[in-house]
């Protein structure tokens, strides 16, 4: 059994510290699942196993730098970001017959999901169970809202003639 830890875990010292990593990567798990369910429920390609995949990518791209003790991880920060920005950038595609930009709210899902998997690395579980709850009033909330708003939107820009709206 000494020997399968020294072999999975070899910088860990005891059974603390492998289950402190092991929370911290279900914990993104976790957390990333419950902002793609949102996502799952409008059918979207960016869905649950998306946002945790995401969730758990940056949990581990934060917690490894910190396990190894290097003391500036910000350039590790700045990886994942720019990284996580193409992959949002992949979701949002034009409809140029109806000029439309479609999958912006998937990329904002996929980016707060890669914050929030980065924020469960650092070990500040609390900061990332607010930002999800905050993402999910965000999803499934205000999309209540949004669909009262998108009819007078649309009766205000026709009615102003542009059928581009307002700025």
């Amino acid at each position: 059994m000494e020997t399968l830890r020294q072999e999975l875990f070899p910088d860990f010292v005891d059974s603390a510290h492998v289950v402190r990593v092991l929370v911290r990567l279900v914990m993104a798990t976790i957390l990333g699942g419950l902002v793609g369910i949102e996502r799952e429920t409008e059918h979207k390609a960016a869905g649950w196993r998306t946002q945790m995949l995401v969730a758990l990518g940056s949990a581990l791209f934060v917690l490894v730098p910190l396990e190894m003790r290097i003391s500036d991880i910000t350039r590790v920060v700045q990886g994942i970001t720019a990284g996580i920005g193409f992959l949002g950038a992949g979701t949002i595609f034009k409809l140029t017959d109806r000029m439309e930009v479609k999958g912006l709210t998937s990329a904002a899902s996929i980016w707060i999901t890669a914050a929030i998997g980065m924020a469960v690395g650092a070990g500040m579980m609390g900061p990332a169970v607010v930002a999800v709850v905050l993402s999910l009033i965000i999803l499934f909330c205000l999309h209540t809202v949004e669909r009262w708003v998108r009819p007078w939107r649309k009766n205000r820009s026709s009615a102003n003639g542009s059928g581009q709206g307002q700025p």
